[in-house]
């Protein structure tokens, strides 16, 4: 699924890319690091997979807080993760 905002009219800086990075990864609340961020040239790209759709919402809610004015495309996917069916046997 992706997602498009576009508020903002100039491109984003490095910075600004690093600053989204960083709060993917070491803010406590998301701790994301499946998720890739990509300066464009008319904003910024999240793409990736996570878990659930709740987690994927928390992480656009949270990107779009803090960054307002920053343009964002967001290719994020839930990968549908299933417990094992089988017993797996070692050698």
């Amino acid at each position: 699924m992706t997602e498009h905002r576009d508020v903002a009219t100039g491109p984003p800086d490095e910075y600004v890319e690093a600053e989204v990075h960083r709060l993917l990864t070491e803010d406590p609340d998301v701790a994301e690091q499946g998720i890739t961020v990509v300066r464009r040239e008319r904003g910024l790209m999240l793409y990736g997979e996570v878990e659930s759709p709740h987690r994927r919402e928390e992480i656009l809610r949270r990107v779009a807080e803090r960054f307002p004015d920053v343009p964002i495309t967001i290719d994020i996917g839930v990968i549908r993760a299933q417990a094992p069916t089988e017993i797996e046997q070692l050698p």
